[in-house]
Parts: structure tokens; sequence; C-alpha cells
């Protein structure tokens, strides 16, 4: 059964040419986020409104082992479906059950529960009936796992033609190439090495970048008093650009590179040695002051046509390579009409208000940034500087998605403990480039079922794109956003996934 109610989402937002632009100005945010008590709703701006797409409790078209519900196991395990990807494929795909229309709609789902039961699934848009709405990728094998974990961002790669999911888990995730069809599964651990990845976006050379999140050692935000809290972190990720032999095929390798940024002439680079001395520095510090741009450089970690296949550790060679260190880089995106030389990413921070409440530590980060790089035309160097410096209302910048080439929507991951030090939930922000005021676009509220479990809600998998699949239009160019649909999950608990639709009575009241 297929459904005839059209899928309209964040279109006017997205919309290109100088008429949609003056019509589709910032809307009047919400004034507020809501307080970590009871149960609030979601509060969306009002010329906005979210649909439900999936929640937690949606059987899946073809059950396996414990893996039986969208977004929780049948042991009762929340399984955190995470970044949303929207593709559009013509022909359609294959499925589970052999022969039927699963339609030419899709959105991509990686769960970020452990145990080697993370998995991979697809909600086949133009589906209605629930016995076939939600297709399982990664059934488990003859031992009832599927040996992922942390499965987190995704992707569509247009030269590949596959889906590419990071596995977030430290030095054993990497990242996993699967067909949108749940076939032909396979690991890229010689190619693009493992770690914390967690954003991972193709270019128009089919070129990868990579964000990720490896949180560093802990600190005291007062170096001078032993006593005072723990709670700033030492930089400890980086920014990857893997850039494949063979555009077609990532398991031919390539090599890999991290952001390298020179201050006053010097590289800017991690001292095991010395988590107090990055923590504090006056690199970091300059770094992320805004008005501010640094020069940057791509520095090899990796590369297959001398360094073979093997697993590495991406993260320990790009120490050793002398790249860059961030506060946990966790998504970006290129800009678009800007042929894929600029991207923004955020780096999330501390996460912790006993170190974002410390004016040294705030100046350098904790309560996180979002960075912009500019490469040249050759793609080899550029200059970096900072878009937005977190501050106690606006911090730990997580999932990203461009809505016009000057607008994007960030959403925070504040973690449970920030929630409670602040009494604050998460918001999903809407900023405008060059403009240092950002607009709340949703105050995430908290389902009784995270409640019940003792944690909050997290707004993540923001994704704004009209799915197209074609390299020409492929997301992250200005043509990719028109028409574009956008969704967003409400993490943890009920895992609800939502589009967000435009309401167009209260619209037209602007």
């Amino acid at each position: 059964m297929r459904l005839t109610k059209p899928l309209v989402a964040l279109a006017a937002i997205a919309a290109v040419g100088a008429a949609s632009q003056a019509a589709d100005a910032l809307p009047i945010g919400v004034p507020s986020a809501n307080p970590q008590v009871g149960t609030p709703p979601n509060v969306i701006v009002s010329t906005h409104q979210l649909d439900g797409v999936a929640q937690g409790s949606d059987p899946l078209e073809n059950p396996s082992g414990l893996i039986t519900n969208y977004g929780h196991l049948s042991d009762g395990t929340l399984t955190e479906p995470d970044q949303n990807t929207y593709a559009v494929f013509p022909d359609g795909l294959g499925g589970p059950t052999q022969g039927y229309d699963y339609g030419t709609h899709f959105l991509f789902q990686g769960h970020e529960n452990g145990g080697n039961l993370a998995y991979i699934t697809r909600i086949n848009l133009d589906v209605s009936d629930p016995t076939h709405r939600i297709s399982l990728l990664t059934p488990v094998g003859n031992d009832g796992f599927t040996h992922l974990n942390s499965v987190d961002g995704s992707v569509y790669d247009p030269f590949t033609h596959t889906m590419l999911f990071t596995e977030e888990a430290g030095s054993s995730g990497g990242v996993i190439e699967i067909g949108p069809d749940g076939s032909n599964q396979r690991t890229l651990f010689g190619q693009i090495g493992q770690g914390g990845y967690e954003g991972i976006r193709p270019d128009n050379q089919g070129r990868l970048m990579l964000d990720e999140d490896s949180g560093g050692v802990s600190v005291n935000v007062d170096p001078n008093d032993p006593n005072s809290p723990k709670a700033a972190k030492q930089p400890n990720s980086f920014l990857f650009r893997f850039t494949p032999k063979d555009r077609t095929d990532l398991s031919a390798g390539g090599k890999l590179e991290a952001l390298q940024v020179s201050i006053g002439g010097n590289p800017v680079t991690f001292h095991a040695n010395d988590p107090v001395g990055d923590t504090f520095s006056n690199a970091q510090l300059l770094l992320n002051t805004p008005g501010l741009s640094w020069p940057v450089r791509w520095v090899t970690v990796h590369d297959t046509a001398t360094d073979g296949s093997a697993p590495f550790s991406a993260n320990a060679l790009a120490k050793a390579a002398g790249a860059t260190p961030f506060k946990r880089p966790e998504n970006g995106g290129f800009q678009p009409a800007t042929g894929f030389r600029t991207y923004l990413f955020d780096a999330t921070g501390d996460t912790n208000s006993d170190s974002g409440n410390v004016p040294a530590l705030a100046a350098r980060g904790a309560w996180g940034t979002i960075f912009r790089v500019h490469l040249n035309a050759a793609a080899t160097r550029g200059r970096i500087s900072v878009v937005a410096l977190g501050d106690s209302t606006h911090n730990s910048f997580d999932t990203f998605s461009f809505t016009q080439k000057n607008e994007f929507l960030v959403g925070e991951d504040r973690g449970d403990g920030l929630h409670a030090q602040l009494n604050t939930l998460d918001s999903v922000w809407l900023y405008k480039l060059g403009d240092p005021n950002a607009e709340r676009f949703i105050a995430l509220g908290r389902d009784p079922v995270s409640l019940a479990h003792g944690e909050d809600n997290e707004p993540t998998g923001v994704n704004v794109t009209n799915g197209s699949t074609d390299p020409s239009t492929m997301f992250g160019t200005i043509d990719s956003l028109v028409n574009a649909k956008a969704f967003f999950t409400q993490q943890h608990g009920e895992n609800h996934t939502f589009q967000i639709v435009r309401n167009f009575t209260n619209s037209q009241k602007r």
C-alpha cells in the first residue's frame, strides 16, 4: 500500500532564489528552552510543525534475534536511532520481501546501541502498511549478533552508490559500507582507519570528510587548585579527509589526511604529556576566538599505497602526524554554492557548566564552537575561522544541516549532566552566517519513556535535502535544497523520528 499524502517539509526555508529568500526570512524563534522538569512537549516555531514518521515501538518488517522494533530490542534495550539520511531512488529499491513495491523515498538510520547489537534501518516512506514500513538492513548472524556498535553518522555516496555509516566506538569504530537495499556490507577499517567517527560527508570529487568525536583527558578547571572540578577536557579529536584511489570503489584504498592549523607560524598539535597545557594553551584561545582566521593544510595520516591496508588507529596517527586537535567535532556540512570548498563543523565542547563557567575555558570552546574551513581551489590549503562560539544558552553543538546557502540548523547534545546543572533541555538552533544571533527553532521536550529510564531526550539526525542521488545535485549543493524535506529524531526514550513540515496557515500570518 502506498501513501498518497505528499511529503512536504522545510522546503520553504530551503527554497532557492531572491524572491524566496525574502519570503523565508528567519522565523520568530521559540522564546525559551524547556526546563528539566516532568515531560514537557516539544515546541517548534509557529511557522512549522512536527509530523511523526516512526517511533521506537514500531515493528520491523524482518525482525532478527533480539532486533524486533525500530527503537528498542525485544529485551527493552533502547537502540537510539541517530543520523537520518533521506534519499530518493527513482527506480525503487529491493528489500526483505521479494517483489514488494517499497516506493522511491527512503530514510536511513544507524542505531547507537552497543553489545554487538547495533543495526541499520530503512524507513520506506511511501509505504503505509506497518508490516513493510520499516526494514532491517543488518540482521543478526548465526551467533545472534550484528557485531556492530554505536552506529551513528550516515550518508549516501553518489559515486559508490552505497550508504556509508560510522561507528562512533572509539578505537574500535570506523566506517561501514552497505548497499541501500542491505546488500554487500563491509568495513573500511584498513582504508579509512578506526576511530570515533561520527559525521561523514562526501564532496563532489568523491572525497570524504569525517568528524571525529573522541573525548580527551579530564583536567581541573583551575590548574592551580587540585580540588577544583575535573571537568575540562583536553582537545583530542580531529577533522579527517579521505581521498579514495578510485571514487567508485572505496575498498581500493586511498589517502587519509587530518587538518592542521598553524598559529603564528607554528602548528597547533597534541601533547600527550601535557593535557593541562593543551587545554589552557594560547593557541586554543586564538583558534576559538571569533573574528580571527588561521591558515590550514592537510597532513597525511595514512596512505594505503605505502602503508598497506591493515586496520589502523586514525586518532593515534593523526597525533603522530602533527594534526590539530579539537574538542569533539561531531557533525558538519558543505556550504551550498561554494563548490564544496567551504565546510562547517561543530565541536561539542565539555558539556559541563563547571568548565563552561570558567571564562578562560569558555573562551577556548568549553561550551562548544562552530568552525568554518574554506579551502583553496586545489583543496590543499585554506583558512579556519569561528562561526559561533558557544555560551551557556547555545552550546554542546552536535547534529548539523544547511537549510539555505547561508543558514543552517544545529542541534544540542548537552547530556543529562548539563541538563541538570542548568535545568535546561536541548534546543535546535537556526543560524544565519554573519549574524551573531541565533533563533531557537525547536525547544525539545522529554517523553515519558525517557523519564522512566532516568534520562532526557536529545535532538539528533537533522537532515535537510531533497534526497538527490545524482552527483550533480548531491547533498551539499544548492540544488539539493530545492523542494527539500527535513527530518530529525527525538533520541532516547520513545525514539520518535519526525518530519519537519511547513505550517502554511501560520506562515501566511507572518
